[in-house]
């Protein structure tokens, strides 16, 4: 993990964790990486952006840094994070970036980097622009004369990436009443345009960005007024995407939620059925729940476990060739149409298994039935002297036999603070807290417990 750049990019609240200067100077440091690449012409880096306030000052730093350095900057404007990713690794740039802090309030922003195949930035890279923002590198030379770089207008990328996923569909969806829950985010403009072209009685919620109210009370962290407003107007489905729309829930009929585990059974089994998963295997972290892989037992199907973070679960599958993986927060990843979670083309995939199958997503769901799961953070003196306690491994042991196939246990450490989270899945709530507190209560009984936080 690096200094700025985590997992999922460079992320903290606008102006103060992350600031106009940090995206200045990752802008002079890729337009000069990239630009060493090339003799006769110029780099050129594409830019997408949420619909945050913050977003349009970090738009501006890094088209400065950018062309400061030497390359050119193309501006796609208020764009999801998938079409960054598209569009970088369809259009030949050099790299990409995107301007957004994904599921976060409006105050917090972040820069999420991507290569010229559309993947996550390497670490190596993103550490040595660590080191240039924080001076422990030489100072980089400005261009000067034709060499200074051009901002691009390139509004037209936005419509290449609509009409990529319109033509996914391989039939349209004509008489579905399909509600979306934009997040007054990045999805705003697209997922209507999307789901308008294919033919789909639309109906859409949170569509109005005001540049403060991203992710407020709406999207796919809070998805509560989505299963009302199908309920209430009797629709056949609901999505909901997150602010930079890489994730997706969706909503059945009768205003249930089909989480990021379902709707992976879903599509897992509707291809396993076409012969259309080769390897037939689904990609999860360790968070997913129980529930997810006994549906998937009972369906034929393997699966993978990762660390927590869609970049480990792609790295999984693009090594061994899986084709569907994701999270249960709705980040899912179909690796033969793209190279990051998409929330459209989540939703398009639940879309071709309705209509084709003629099935409810109810029916559809109800096979994948999910765990009653509880976790708890407990702070400690030291994670990594708290893991190998005897005792608490005892207790991780004596609980993971008690439960055998009716449930699990897990144990992980946070990456960003001195916590431990404890948590256990099993046929009843009740059950779960009485495992969980036994691990604790381990934890207590050997001296590294500090605090169970709240």
């Amino acid at each position: 993990m690096g200094r700025y750049f985590g997992t999922d990019g460079f992320r903290g609240k606008a102006g103060v964790v992350l600031t106009a200067e940090h995206a200045f100077k990752t802008g002079r440091y890729l337009g000069w990486y990239y630009g060493k690449k090339h003799l006769d012409d110029k780099a050129r880096i594409v830019i997408g952006k949420d619909t945050r306030r913050s977003s349009y000052m970090y738009e501006s730093a890094l088209a400065a840094g950018i062309t400061s350095s030497g390359a050119d900057a193309y501006l796609l404007h208020v764009t999801t994070t998938p079409c960054v990713s598209y569009i970088t690794r369809t259009e030949d740039f050099d790299c990409g970036v995107m301007i957004s802090a994904s599921h976060n309030a409006f105050y917090d922003n972040g820069i999420k980097l991507m290569n010229g195949k559309g993947e996550k930035m390497d670490d190596e890279l993103q550490d040595a622009i660590e080191d240039y923002i924080d001076g422990k590198t030489e100072e980089l030379p400005f261009a000067a004369e034709d060499r200074i770089g051009c901002t691009v207008d390139f509004y037209t990328g936005r419509n290449r990436y609509i009409g990529y996923l319109t033509n996914l569909a391989t039939r349209p969806f004509e008489d579905h009443k399909v509600a979306l829950d934009c997040s007054n985010g990045s999805s705003w403009m697209i997922g209507p345009a999307v789901f308008n072209a294919l033919g789909a009685k639309t109906y859409v919620i949170h569509n109005k960005p005001d540049g403060l109210n991203i992710n407020r009370n709406c999207g796919s962290t809070h998805i509560e007024s989505l299963k009302e407003y199908v309920k209430e107007n009797k629709l056949d489905v609901g999505f909901a995407f997150d602010g930079d729309a890489d994730r997706c829930l969706a909503v059945d009929e009768n205003g249930n939620e089909v989480n990021g585990d379902k709707i992976m059974y879903i599509c897992a089994k509707y291809l396993k059925s076409k012969g259309q998963l080769p390897s037939n295997t689904v990609v999860t972290t360790i968070m997913s729940n129980f529930g997810l892989y006994k549906a998937l037992d009972a369906a034929g199907i393997n699966y993978e476990k990762t660390a927590v973070g869609d970049r480990y679960v792609y790295e999984n599958m693009k090594a061994y060739n899986h084709l569907i993986g994701g999270e249960q927060s709705g980040h899912i990843i179909f690796r033969k149409h793209a190279r990051t979670g998409d929330g459209l083309i989540t939703a398009i995939m639940l879309m071709e298994v309705m209509i084709d199958t003629q099935l409810p997503l109810s029916v559809l769901a109800e096979p994948c039935k999910m765990y009653p799961q509880v976790l708890k953070n407990v702070v400690v003196d030291d994670k990594d002297g708290t893991l190998a306690e005897q005792k608490v491994m005892d207790a991780v042991n004596h609980c993971t036999e008690e439960l055998g196939d009716t449930g699990r246990v897990l144990l992980r450490k946070s990456g960003t603070e001195p916590v431990l989270r404890v948590m256990s899945e099993a046929t009843s709530t009740e059950e779960c807290e009485k495992y969980v507190d036994y691990i604790i209560e381990s934890m207590k009984e050997s001296g590294h417990l500090i605090e169970v936080k709240k």
